[in-house]
């Protein structure tokens, strides 16, 4: 759905004349389950300094230097949840906008203790980044960090079995295919393990890891990632159409951070990806990382729940929640070299895989205005440079756009 400016003006508009509304909207008992229904709705704008390449939807192409811009719905997603019968609890989730199912499972919680769960069905898997298993309308930034977008298995179908407490819990899954028809293949199992020795009023530290195994189910496996802007399709930074073929396995093993100390808040994330391949290709690995910082100028604090941190309610809702925050974010999909050419006038070879590099700064304003709605604005510098086959792995090329971001968030 393609949003024109005005149309987007007219739907902010609506937006800030609506009344507040709960959080969720109670519907019945059916079947002793208490069922709700749940809702968020984002629309985005871009606007690019582009360099090298035109990220803007309406004029593909490069070799370009100049302004474009992108404006879009961006997820229009609609759950219904269930609360019983006794320790169960069920949720079916739908994003109409890309047109394929959410969280759609059945968790059976052990003596009816939140870290002691078995779930069955489609879910975000362990192995995703800490900011991936974090709820979507509290992201803290438009774009989520390369590795989450690139690295982590999120939603597939499986079964899980987590069990822990407050401060710390072990979680364990296997998984197949995703739920909607198309998407993503290939089975492979995905653990997790936090502990937070600090957990209390405004002062929270966490550590983690985890570890991914699966398939690449049609021995093909493609890395790539977005210039930090979602909704863009192309990836200058990217392993290639036929760059990791032959391909068998692909593991990934995460590391994860979180300090919370009264309204500041730190975060950070590595992930190093190994492709497994066969025949005589060489394994292939890669790796990123980001480092994100937060205030909430407003002076509100976090929670936090099932290992990761919470965005607490504004204190004041006719002033609403104030942050500010700064993120660095790095990318390598680099591993091979350029052999230099054994005769005059000759082109050079690769060894291995050059997909590129990429790293980016994120500066960011957000704010939660009474308990429905959400305004974000970033401003995004992004480097990217790789050996591109136009120059015949002679040279390494750079694309470098800049990119003012905003988005308008209903949710309920």
């Amino acid at each position: 759905m393609k949003l024109t400016p005005s149309t987007l003006s007219l739907a902010l508009l609506a937006a800030l004349a609506a009344p507040a509304a709960h959080a969720e909207i109670a519907i019945d008992v059916i079947g002793n389950s208490e069922v709700s229904f749940e809702g968020l709705v984002q629309a985005d704008f871009y606007s690019f300094d582009t360099d090298l390449n035109d990220y803007g939807a309406d004029t593909a192409g490069s070799d370009v230097d100049g302004d474009d811009y992108l404006n879009e719905l961006r997820r229009a997603e609609l759950v219904l949840k269930g609360k019983g019968p006794g320790n169960i609890e069920w949720v079916l989730g739908y994003d109409a906008k890309d047109d394929k199912f959410l969280d759609a499972n059945v968790k059976y919680k052990f003596g009816n203790n939140a870290n002691h769960f078995i779930q069955v069905g489609q879910f975000k898997q362990p192995g995703a980044t800490m900011e991936e298993l974090s709820s979507t309308k509290n992201n803290d930034f438009i774009s989520k960090a390369s590795i989450t977008n690139s690295l982590g298995t999120p939603r597939r179908l499986g079964v899980q079995y987590n069990f822990g407490d407050a401060n710390w819990a072990i979680t364990a899954s296997y998984f197949g295919r995703e739920l909607t028809r198309n998407r993503e293949h290939g089975s492979g199992y995905s653990v997790r393990g936090y502990w937070a020795p600090i957990n209390e009023a405004g002062s929270i530290f966490h550590l983690g890891a985890s570890y991914t195994d699966k398939d690449t189910d049609a021995d093909f496996i493609r890395l790539r990632a977005r210039p930090m802007a979602d909704m863009v399709s192309l990836r200058y930074v990217d392993t290639g159409s036929s760059g990791l073929r032959a391909s068998d396995r692909n593991s990934v093993i995460g590391a994860e951070a979180l300090w919370v100390t009264g309204p500041f808040k730190m975060q950070a994330e590595y992930m190093t990806t190994d492709v497994k391949r066969y025949g005589n290709f060489d394994d292939f690995s890669g790796d990123g990382f980001y480092v994100s910082g937060l205030w909430n100028i407003t002076g509100e604090t976090w929670g936090y729940k099932g290992g990761t941190p919470v965005t607490n309610l504004p204190e004041e809702p006719g002033v609403g929640l104030w942050q500010l925050g700064l993120r660095y974010d790095a990318f390598d999909l680099n591993d091979g070299n350029v052999i230099p050419p054994t005769t005059p006038g000759g082109s050079p070879t690769v060894d291995g895989i050059l997909g590129g590099k990429m790293d980016s700064w994120t500066v960011g304003v957000n704010w939660y205005w009474r308990s429905n709605f959400k305004f974000m604005l970033n401003y995004v510098t992004v480097n990217q440079e790789k050996y591109n086959n136009a120059s015949g792995f002679r040279r390494v090329v750079e694309d470098n756009p800049n990119i003012i971001e905003a988005r308008a968030q209903f949710y309920w």
